[in-house]
């Protein structure tokens, strides 16, 4: 019997964390590359990025995911490639709104999907976030998330569903696929779990709280979990345990173990030896696009996708 593939997502960076917390943390182009690349001569299949500004601040910029996504290219590297869409919540992605209060901005946030990358987030969720001392809106009621979904669709590029509670997977991201959204799957849903602190209505991690979540997936779903902080290790055993896939990387934890840094080079192999110890095997890329059915039918070929 053959081993079951784990598709191994690598998160370098993030819209959130600052050099300052951790040094080895990329934020400009060729460092995003280059990590890109040693993470995935270690098993990475998937990257999940994020732009940074010269100055490190957050932007969904398509003229600086292009960037990044050539630099990878260019390496000879056929990692997938997963834009973000969320951005941040710093640099360009945030905006005053009246009453001393914040919004990540829309018009931002839509950027994303332009720098022709295989599959982008996709967070059809509304959320409150509190950062810096700023209280900070991601508004995305449904038509948002319609438009999101429709603009991914139309340039061929396959959504990772972002969601935060069991609410975001049974109302909001059920709707949409229901609605043809995602075509007939194989849906990529991403349960981000232990950021409560910060987002409100946002799951703290359990085994429990992550079962309930799981639970409550759509059919023909595949799922990771981006374990916050010191959940992260914890969680990705239990969502491989739970017949998920793994989500590593200094956008979720900066740190390796307690009181020590993080490069996202280890944290990729640690969690490698840790599914080749449960007898899995970490999926190639082209693995990978095969189980979520990449590249998506329909719509124009995003201009750096392989396979």
């Amino acid at each position: 019997m053959s081993k079951r593939k784990v598709i191994v997502t690598i998160a370098p960076t993030g819209g959130m964390a600052h050099k300052s917390q951790n040094p080895h943390l990329p934020t400009q182009p060729a460092e995003i590359a280059d990590d890109v690349e040693r993470c995935w001569n270690a098993g990475a299949s998937v990257v999940a990025i994020h732009a940074r500004r010269p100055d490190d601040g957050a932007t969904c910029n398509a003229d600086v995911y292009r960037d990044i996504n050539s630099r990878i290219r260019a390496k000879g590297c056929d990692i997938v490639l997963n834009n973000s869409t969320g951005g941040g919540v710093h640099g360009d992605m945030v905006k005053p709104l009246p009453g001393g209060r914040w919004e990540i901005a829309w018009e931002e946030r839509i950027k994303g999907m332009d720098a022709g990358a295989e599959m982008c987030t996709l967070d059809a969720t509304t959320l409150n976030l509190s950062f810096d001392g700023r209280e900070i809106l991601m508004d995305t009621p449904l038509s948002r998330g319609r438009e999101l979904a429709a603009g991914m669709k139309a340039r061929g590029i396959k959504p990772e569903w972002e969601v935060f509670s069991p609410t975001h997977i049974l109302q909001d991201t059920t709707t949409l696929i229901e609605e043809g959204h995602d075509d007939d799957g194989p849906h990529f849903i991403n349960l981000v779990m232990n950021v409560h602190r910060a987002f409100q209505n946002a799951m703290p991690y359990s085994p429990r709280h992550l079962q309930m979540m799981v639970d409550t997936l759509p059919k023909n779903s595949l799922f990771c979990v981006s374990g916050i902080g010191p959940s992260q290790l914890e969680a990705n055993v239990a969502a491989l345990l739970l017949g998920g896939h793994a989500r590593v990387g200094l956008e979720d934890n900066l740190y390796f173990r307690q009181g020590e840094l993080a490069t996202n080079v280890q944290l990729t192999e640690r969690i490698v030896r840790i599914i080749r110890e449960l007898d899995m095997e970490p999926a190639t890329p082209a693995e990978a696009r095969a189980l979520m059915g990449l590249p998506r039918v329909g719509g124009p070929r995003p201009e750096f996708a392989l396979g």
